[in-house]
């Protein structure tokens, strides 16, 4: 915990510094496709790289796992208050599934139902290192939100994940009134490999015919397990996400699996029901790896007839939701986010 709080206290203080000195850090602006680097996020690069921040992928996962841990709650900062927070578990498809319950206020069935997966390749990320992320979301989107802690790979691989956040929806479906929540406004959302899992769900839901998802809030994505898009060449390195890193949680993930890659539940830009699923806030970032295949999954929904919004935060990288608490411009974004669920879900 203190050597959290002491990077938590170094980022902050790099943030106060004047802009002249800022300027000498950074040096010049980093500009790539068109596009111009956040100086903010250039800057948390930087501090990145001096506080020894390397590469996603580690020797094993359980070093990955723990290197995630302190980087994010490194810089968690002050946790933001709700009217509830509660960890509990529900029933999964092999044991118990770890959650946590925000919620917003008193309980009432007015709220909305978010069900949210965390990011992290499938191998790393846990209830706590979204924790902050979940608690803005919870308050900007007023809608009460249970985070779930699926079961990770290599030890679990394909397709555990997806067993069990498909299985935890189904419960959050059933027992939303429970949650104070309208059983009618249930939704899925998540980042990167829970972008993922939350359109995999969306996929599942319409073709067994519901209980579905009235929204599926999907950030950087991962919707084609390729890897072939343009994007993935553009920005291979030094971006906090690698192509490497891609490559390394993918083998973990997929381990012994005779699936195909155009697997629904691991590419679900494949799945042949887009036309059935529910709408969706499609959310990427300009300098990240997996920024075309969310945009052409964005394309692909919109182009079965799903509703679809597609918001693209140029100048941001991979992993923004998790720099809130010491970047300005990505906490902004996040409530945008927020307030744009919130509208979506009515």
């Amino acid at each position: 915990m203190l050597l959290q709080s002491l990077e938590s206290k170094f980022a902050r203080f790099a943030f106060g510094l004047s802009a002249e000195t800022k300027r000498r850090l950074l040096r010049k602006p980093v500009r790539v496709d068109g596009l111009t680097l956040d100086p903010e996020i250039q800057l948390l690069l930087v501090l990145r790289k001096l506080r020894g921040g390397g590469t996603l992928r580690a020797e094993t996962p359980k070093i990955a796992r723990a290197r995630m841990r302190r980087e994010i709650l490194g810089i968690r900062g002050e946790i933001i208050a709700l009217g509830a927070v509660r960890d509990f578990t529900i029933p999964g498809p092999h044991g118990p599934l770890p959650v946590r319950h925000y919620a917003p206020d008193a309980r009432g069935d007015s709220h909305a139902l978010i069900v949210y997966f965390h990011g992290g390749g499938y191998v790393a990320g846990d209830l706590d290192t979204h924790d902050q992320f979940c608690r803005m979301l919870c308050q900007h989107s007023a809608a009460n939100v249970l985070a779930v802690d699926y079961r990770l790979a290599p030890e679990n691989p394909f397709p555990a994940a997806v067993d069990d956040a498909y299985a935890a929806f189904k419960w959050a479906a059933a027992h939303a009134a429970e949650l104070g929540s309208n059983p009618a406004k249930v939704a899925v959302a998540g980042d990167s490999a829970g972008g993922n899992l939350s359109a995999v769900v969306s996929s599942l839901a319409a073709r067994d015919g519901g209980p579905a998802p009235v929204l599926q809030v999907l950030i950087y994505p991962t919707a084609d397990r390729s890897f072939d898009r343009e994007s993935v060449g553009l920005f291979s390195q030094g971006f906090i996400l690698e192509q490497a890193d891609m490559r390394w949680y993918d083998e973990q993930y997929f381990g012994k699996s005779s699936a195909s890659k155009k697997d629904p539940r691991l590419s679900p830009i494949y799945a042949d029901n887009l036309g059935d699923v529910a709408p969706a806030l499609v959310f990427t970032a300009g300098f990240d790896p997996l920024r075309d295949e969310g945009e052409a999954y964005a394309a692909a929904l919109k182009a079965a007839g799903t509703r679809v919004e597609l918001r693209r935060f140029d100048g941001f990288v991979h992993g923004f939701i998790n720099m809130v608490n010491v970047s300005p411009v990505t906490r902004a974004a996040v409530i945008e986010m927020a307030t744009e669920t919130r509208r979506a879900l009515g």
